[in-house]
């Protein structure tokens, strides 16, 4: 059982140094979907810790190290309120670990949102600053929590879901709300408009991770 903690990352990866362009500002935030039918501005590559790339519909991340945290952005701008998924299906290794989604990246890819689950039932709702090197704080609980909302093991399939508007951000595994956080300065904590996925390995490596359906559905204005 995994013991609630402050999150503790080792290192940038290779997915992060390759995703330095970024689309162009539009006056209003836009519905953004990424299938993986294309490689899109995704970072792929290999290097010793990890291996990135779009393939077979999905993207799939394989993490070598034992530990730390590997990301990939969309290369995206101006994403606001709104909602925020993806699908994640855990395909290899220890099923101690964590994968799931970051937003409001901000464009030197150091301050982000994380929300991550682990395919042994567990949660983590936070935010990182510097890429985690130096802060990373949980919004919900102490740290890691255990939820029923997540489809254990390998080959599961998880919907992980964020819904941001002005009263705050709530959360949710498989339609399953596993945490809100209201009263949330994004300003004041210097995040970004960008959206990415992440894979996190904590002690042992050999994790692989299949992500699809990654979508950001801007806030109706009424």
């Amino acid at each position: 059982m995994k013991q609630p903690r402050p999150l503790r990352l080792s290192r940038w990866s290779f997915l992060v140094l390759l995703l330095l362009s970024f689309a162009i500002v539009s006056c209003g935030s836009r519905d953004f979907t990424e299938t993986f039918d294309s490689s899109g501005s995704w970072g792929q590559g290999d290097d010793a810790d990890a291996t990135g790339q779009v393939a077979n519909g999905v993207y799939d991340m394989y993490v070598k190290s034992d530990s730390g945290l590997f990301w990939s952005t969309a290369g995206k701008s101006n994403l606001d309120m709104g909602t925020y998924e993806l699908e994640a299906t855990q395909t290899e290794g220890p099923l101690d670990n964590g994968y799931g989604l970051i937003f409001r990246v901000d464009n030197d890819l150091s301050n982000f949102l994380l929300f991550e689950i682990s395919s042994d039932g567990f949660v983590w709702i936070g935010w990182c600053g510097n890429g985690c090197e130096t802060t990373a704080e949980p919004l919900v609980g102490d740290g890691w929590f255990e939820s029923k909302a997540i489809r254990e093991g390998l080959n599961a399939a998880n919907n992980l879901r964020v819904v941001y508007d002005a009263t705050g951000l709530v959360f949710s595994v498989n339609g399953q709300e596993v945490g809100s956080v209201s009263s949330l300065d994004l300003a004041g904590l210097g995040m970004g408009d960008d959206i990415g996925l992440l894979v996190e390995t904590l002690g042992h490596g050999g994790v692989r991770v299949a992500f699809d359906n990654v979508r950001y559905t801007p806030l109706v204005k009424e």
